[in-house]
């Protein structure tokens, strides 16, 4: 079923059921009609009055069960014929062509022509059966025609309320195919707009990234340079006095030296790192051949701080050499493991643990990141991809991290996936281009 007929059925079963109702009413109503101007056939009349009044509220009945909207159709013109059989009946009781019923059947045409949702075809037809009806009940009168021109003024009335009813049906049906063709053309139109604001909220996101990166990019090269200068000097003259023959003798000032070097060498090695990963130049870096091996390691020196305390297990293959963006993958890998780090402080684990795996498989390496916090949530895993979705608190993210990582790993022709289990476990994959 189209979306049109869909809505047109839903439509008509609305107007059924209410129109069933008033026709109930009215047939009710016409109680009084039949004691004024009938009173001696009155006690004939009221029983088929109540037999239509029931057999029309058993339709609405079946309208409201589930099976009415398959059926509306049939079911209303079936409780529209009832009422025109009603009163055919009567005037072929009554007076034939001299009763006043007639007038009914004109009612009856107007409200369906103007009111009811029906077809045209179905319109029409309901027209010609209702003056059928009336034609058979005057024809079996025992009077007969007595008064042809009557009849015949009477049958013309009837034909005109008939082709009226047929065009305004006709006119209402294209009314409300251009109405609910309005309705989807908006709707669409919403659904449009709708993922063009999801796209400018993932691109809005990703810009915020990358004007982040570059301030970072710009920061890590200044201090570079700035602390290039102090720690090569600091480096200089800690190295001259451990070839002091002073310090060979003092064992202390000797392992005080020695911890000063590591702690310059760090400084210089996480200080490359941060400009290795925030600090790309236009045209560069774009598919360059590199080690993954060093871009892991880096994004574990830059997400130092997080991980303390947690047991990091490193499982490389020999050769771990890529094709891509090497600063964008340490990104993801720093976002990977701070996400892994924000789980398990939030589990409490007494031993949290991050196990980094990468596997060669065909021509691209596979990486896993697969930390023992809390998991996520069956409902939050359709949306773990979303811009601007976080579980974290207020002001502790902006949920853009996954979303930038997952345009990062598609760039590169891969795909950012995520398993779970709430309570236990969360496991991120990726997979890179090998050289060829």
């Amino acid at each position: 079923m189209t979306p049109y007929h869909q809505q047109l059925s839903e439509f008509r079963l609305a107007y059924s059921k209410a129109g069933s109702i008033v026709s109930t009413v009215l047939v009710l109503m016409g109680l009084g009609l039949d004691y004024t101007l009938y009173a001696s056939s009155f006690s004939t009349l009221a029983p088929a009055r109540f037999l239509v009044a029931g057999l029309t509220l058993l339709i609405l009945w079946v309208l409201h069960s589930p099976s009415g909207l398959k059926w509306v159709r049939p079911l209303t013109l079936l409780w529209l014929a009832l009422p025109q059989i009603m009163i055919a009946w009567m005037i072929w009781v009554t007076n034939g062509v001299d009763s006043i019923y007639f007038v009914g059947l004109h009612l009856a045409l107007y409200a369906t022509g103007i009111i009811l949702p029906i077809a045209f075809f179905e319109s029409l037809t309901f027209g010609l059966f209702t003056y059928a009806l009336y034609a058979v009940a005057c024809y079996f009168h025992p009077a007969g025609l007595k008064d042809v021109s009557q009849f015949a003024g009477i049958s013309l009335f009837i034909l005109f309320s008939a082709t009226i009813s047929s065009f305004c049906t006709y006119f209402n049906e294209r009314g409300r195919f251009n109405m609910f063709a309005l309705q989807r053309q908006v709707s669409e139109k919403n659904e449009s707009l709708k993922q063009i604001n999801d796209t400018l909220a993932e691109v809005k996101g990703q810009l915020l990234q990358r004007e982040k990166m570059a301030a970072i990019g710009t920061l890590s090269a200044g201090l570079l340079h700035e602390l290039n200068n102090p720690v090569n000097y600091s480096l200089m003259a800690i190295n001259m006095g451990l070839t002091s023959p002073a310090t060979e003798a003092d064992t202390m000032l000797k392992e005080s030296l020695i911890d000063a070097r590591e702690g310059m060498q760090r400084i210089q090695n996480i200080v490359s790192d941060l400009k290795t990963f925030a600090y790309q130049k236009p045209g560069q870096d774009g598919l360059r051949m590199f080690l993954l091996e060093n871009a892991v390691r880096s994004g574990l020196r830059l997400a130092g701080h997080e991980l303390k305390g947690v047991e990091v297990n490193i499982d490389l293959p020999q050769d771990s050499h890529v094709m891509g963006d090497e600063p964008a993958i340490i990104g993801v890998l720093i976002n990977l493991f701070s996400n892994a780090a924000h789980a398990m402080q939030s589990a409490k684990r007494e031993t949290p643990k991050i196990d980094i795996r990468v596997t060669p498989r065909d021509k691209r390496l596979f990486v896993s990141v697969r930390d023992n916090g809390m998991g996520i949530a069956p409902d939050n895993m359709a949306r773990v991809f979303e811009p601007f979705f976080t579980t974290r608190d207020v002001g502790a993210g902006l949920g853009l991290g996954l979303s930038v990582s997952y345009g990062i790993v598609q760039r590169h022709g891969g795909t950012l996936g995520v398993e779970s289990e709430q309570g236990s476990w969360t496991e991120f994959t990726f997979d890179l281009p090998r050289p060829a």
